[in-house]
């Protein structure tokens, strides 16, 4: 029997599912590809975020991110993360990357950026096991669903921030778009991410510093996306982690 709990930290979402160990079959070419390049990937169906070290890359990361409007940080009163919807719903209703497709979001990541990903016996979708390249921290981490924790879900643009910036003025379902757009979400070591909160740039960077450009263009592209502007402290911080 499944058991499933769900535990709000900061504004991100920690599955505590609690699973059998993988005895099914890994997924077919599970791990290929991975560490793309925010610019390579507009959409976010593509795992990883790779660093951007060319002096172009960067200069056309920073382009994107001049893009980026400001304005004030608004009061938090009235967040709560369900006004987001329920964690990791599959029902999202803005056409977004793999809504809709029989597998809840978290899964969708794992199986995204996941390597030698093997799911729960009889399913195709619920991952049991894996092993995680973290770009948060550099390190890899071999993960289990028994110890779900040990990998968390970022929203790269935090549910709270998004609140504060504009959305809690939007329609429930485009919040729910945006809570779970793969664009806006990366598995990643969970003590680090439960450290970021809701934190901006200006607050928070990973701390792996070969990926603070890509992390600054992927916070953009999601802020350009859904029209949600930074704080200038944001994007100050932003434009410096590519040089600008």
């Amino acid at each position: 029997m499944l058991g499933m709990v769900l535990v709000l930290t900061g504004c991100e979402n920690v599955d505590l599912s609690v699973d059998d160990e993988a005895s099914g079959s890994a997924a077919p070419g599970a791990g290929s590809g991975r560490a793309v390049s925010p610019l390579d990937n507009p959409d976010g169906t593509k795992p990883g975020l790779a660093p951007l070290t060319s002096d172009a890359d960067r200069a056309e990361g920073r382009a994107l991110i001049e893009k980026v409007a400001t304005k004030g940080r608004g009061p938090k009163t009235g967040y709560d993360r369900d006004k987001f919807g329920y964690a990791w719903m599959d029902s999202a209703p803005g056409g977004i990357p793999f809504a809709r497709n029989g597998c809840d979001t978290r899964n969708d990541l794992l199986k995204r950026d996941g390597e030698d990903v093997r799911f729960r016996s009889g399913s195709d979708c619920v991952v049991a096991s894996m092993t995680l390249d973290d770009p948060y921290t550099g390190r890899t981490i071999d993960w289990t669903k028994s110890r779900a924790t040990t990998v968390q879900i970022d929203h790269v643009m935090p549910l709270s921030y998004d609140w504060q910036m504009g959305a809690s003025r939007w329609s429930k379902g485009k919040r729910q778009d945006i809570a779970n757009d793969p664009l806006n979400l990366i598995p990643v070591d969970g003590p680090t991410n439960s450290s970021k909160g809701d934190s901006g740039p200006a607050s928070w960077l990973p701390p792996n510093k070969k990926i603070r450009c890509s992390y600054a263009v992927r916070f953009a592209q999601v802020s350009l996306k859904y029209e949600l502007p930074v704080t200038a402290a944001d994007k100050e911080m932003m434009l410096g982690q590519c040089g600008g």
